[in-house]
């Protein structure tokens, strides 16, 4: 039962009773009335009368109450059982992106915010922000292009590249693909990976189903012994969605035309033109510079790899086999050889120390000492109070996802934040990655009230069994510490505008606070804290330890100094060869959204650059390199990337570059002392609480009293010159 100040948040949580139907209807009602207002405003308001109040005003209103129910609206398809209502999240999220391009390119509207962006009155700065983007927003959808073919062109595109993006992630989302193998070509896969597998029958009787999900997929690349099982996964899980090759290459040409049409070189001069790089060339050179140091890092572990690759064939006995070379297929595998070799890391036995409930209580306390805030898990008799049809079932989407009430601590005054979900765990149909999404975005209402934010974490760690619960390896400790602070972001925001709300900054430093907080899963005190050794959860789970680690002893309830000593010294361990493997997603980014001309983006072919990039900036081996000839075609990596559809187009340089900026922030900041709550605190309302509400650059240089530097993040990759 929760303390009597949480049991009551002055705002209900969200409803997920939709159905098939009503998703349909709600949606037309939602584009219905937000035409209204814009249709009004024509009506009411002349070029000479257009001001802020009258003219952008009541459509941030009604954007804030559109975002309300078209966030969880379009939420369905990435979580539903429900096939029908994942189709018609699917087909309602098109509805809504096509209103959107229209509304977007209405000149009627457009001339009026441009007549009240003339006026130049004096206003708040957020409001000054919302009215200079929303008219650049307008010229940027083709308004500055004169009205005639070429304006309904780029209206055409826009409306296909919607339908692109929306059909790519559906299939990601329900892609259901699977090998079948013998119990013995999956040699050395954890046993907990393999019992939970798919058993064959008729002819595939005595076999089990490997999917593509990441907790099958992982540990598979990870621990298979059979280099042939390895490869097979690794390339069959590259052509896992290969009906999206054709969309993935139309979308990138449309790109490009739509750019042209606006007046821009390639579609990466238009992406960035707004973003905190602000030119390709900024860009470029930070990925060139990046490889360039990188490169003799990443060649010197390859061949660190690759002895190790030959003492390991050469113990089983298979010299044979040993072609003095170092594939795709072998990274994880040998990577993670050679942390258990070189530096006694066993990541079954941290995993131990790990168990997913434990780890996420631990992570939400780490966030209420350092940033003033309470969580509380909503369940049992609270759910139907809390929610207003006294039904509790009705304020989740499914039975395996925990909602928390955020609040306040007393020395941040006690007031509600918002809701928490956490859907931790994969089944069919659900989107396939770790992501935060908002659900209701917060913002103040035309009352001055403040209407209050809802968040959820969807990742897809492995389930829980008889004998162990859940247990998460350290790299998914970093992903949801990772994911959480995205979350917490969205949480804590404080705008006045949905539009401007958490993690609406611009997508070059929308990973920077997420990154930075990935630090404390580096930080030997806070990894103690979060530790908690599974059997000590329960009698069952300490007796099944007991069965099989074949001992009548329990370990240490905290994960023991020695083990993580032995994590820390891992940290950099291969991590020019990691930082390769981004700058090539980097780098293909650009290389596909930065032609030289229309007609080289039509010729190009898409999957050969994607692996020919790879193999140049990773230097790792992959089947071309098997035939007579060399084969590109071998793999299409581009329709599984759902970044480049799903916003980080020509923005994916944004995961490394903003590195440079959390790193810079921890170094600074928080590094001598991770749990500062003042210094929590002021990260909490200097950075986090103004979410896109100003330049990103000024709040950096708010919270660092100084222009961000890049010296901290070299030297955390070993790079300082």
């Amino acid at each position: 039962m929760a303390p009597q100040q949480y049991r009551k948040p002055p705002q209900a949580p969200p409803k997920f009773t939709a159905t098939p139907s009503s998703l349909i209807e709600d949606t037309h009602k939602l584009i219905d009335r937000s035409r209204g207002v814009q249709d009004t405003i024509v009506r009411d308001i002349t070029s000479e009368s257009a001001s802020f109040a009258n003219v952008i005003l009541p459509m941030a209103r009604d954007d804030n109450k559109m975002a309300i129910e078209s966030h969880i609206i379009g939420f369905y398809q990435a979580v539903s059982t429900d096939k029908q209502l994942r189709d018609a999240s699917t087909e309602a999220e098109k509805l809504l992106d096509d209103f959107g391009i229209e509304s977007s390119m209405r000149e009627d509207v457009f001339n009026l915010v441009d007549a009240a962006f003339k006026k130049n009155e004096i206003l708040d700065p957020e409001s000054r922000r919302l009215l200079e983007k929303d008219h650049k927003g307008y010229i940027r959808n083709g308004l500055g292009v004169p009205a005639g073919p070429k304006r309904d062109r780029f209206k055409e595109i826009k409306k296909r590249l919607s339908e692109i993006s929306i059909v790519f992630q559906k299939n990601l989302n329900e892609e259901n693909g699977g090998l079948w193998f013998a119990p013995e070509e999956l040699d050395g896969v954890p046993e907990d990976v393999v019992a939970l597998l798919e058993k064959g029958t008729g002819d595939k009787s005595g076999k089990v189903k490997l999917t593509f999900k990441y907790p099958d997929l992982f540990p598979t690349l990870k621990y298979a012994t059979n280099a042939k099982t390895r490869q097979r996964v690794f390339v069959e899980n590259e052509n896992k969605c290969n009906e999206n090759v054709p969309l993935f290459r139309e979308a990138i040409i449309l790109r490009d035309e739509a750019a042209r049409i606006l007046g821009y070189k390639n579609h990466a001069e238009f992406k960035i033109e707004d973003k905190m790089a602000k030119t390709p060339k900024t860009v470029d050179d930070f990925l060139g510079d990046l490889r360039t140091r990188l490169a003799p890092g990443g060649e010197k572990e390859i061949q660190q790899l690759l002895s190790l690759k030959k003492e390991d064939l050469k113990s089983r006995g298979e010299e044979q086999s040993d072609d003095g070379r170092y594939y795709l297929w072998d990274h994880r595998y040998y990577d993670r050889m050679m942390l258990e070799r070189d530096y006694s890391l066993d990541q079954q036995k941290i995993a131990e120390y790990f168990p997913l409930q434990t780890t996420v209580r631990g992570m939400l306390q780490i966030f209420e000492e350092l940033f003033g805030l309470v969580f509380i898990e909503i369940i049992g008799k609270d759910r139907d109070e809390i929610a207003d049809t006294r039904k509790g079932s009705d304020i989740v989407w499914h039975d395996d996802v925990q909602v928390f009430s955020v609040w306040d601590d007393e020395s941040e005054g006690s007031g509600f934040v918002g809701y928490l979900y956490l859907d931790l765990f994969p089944r069919e149909g659900k989107y396939g990655h770790a992501a935060n999404f908002n659900l209701q975005p917060g913002y103040v209402d035309e009352h001055g009230n403040r209407r209050y934010p809802a968040t959820a974490l969807v990742c897809n760690f492995s389930k829980p069994t008889p004998k162990k619960p859940s247990l998460l390896k350290h790299d998914e400790v970093v992903t949801l510490f990772h994911e959480l602070g995205h979350g917490i972001h969205d949480l804590v925001s404080r705008t006045i505008y949905s539009r401007f709300h958490g993690t609406s900054t611009v997508r070059d430093f929308v990973e920077a606070p997420s990154q930075m907080l990935e630090n404390w899963c580096w930080t030997p005190s806070q990894l103690k804290s979060l530790s908690h050794h599974y059997s000590y959860l329960t009698p069952e789970y300490e007796a099944a330890y007991k069965e099989t680690a074949g001992t009548s002893e329990v370990p240490e309830e905290r994960i023991p100094d020695e083990l993580i000593n032995n994590l820390i010294k891992t940290k950099h361990v291969n991590d020019a060869l990691f930082n390769l493997r981004q700058l090539h997603f980097g780098i293909f980014d650009m290389t596909v959204h930065e032609p030289q001309s229309h007609e080289e983006i039509e010729n190009m072919k898409v999957s050969e650059t994607y692996n020919k990039l790879r193999k140049e900036i990773s230097k790792l081996d992959g089947p071309e390199v098997l035939g007579d000839a060399e084969d590109w075609t071998w793999g299409n990596g581009q329709a599984t990337f759902g970044h480049l559809i799903a916003g980080y187009d020509a923005n994916y340089f944004g995961y490394l570059s903003s590195q440079v900026f959390s790193t810079d922030m921890f170094y600074t900041v928080f590094k001598a002392d991770p749990m500062n709550g003042k210094e929590g605190r002021r990260y909490r309302h200097t950075v986090l609480e103004r979410g896109g509400s100003q330049d990103e650059m000024k709040t950096l240089v708010d919270f660092l009293g100084r222009e961000p530097r890049t010296d901290a993040f070299y030297k955390e990759l070993g790079l300082s010159r």
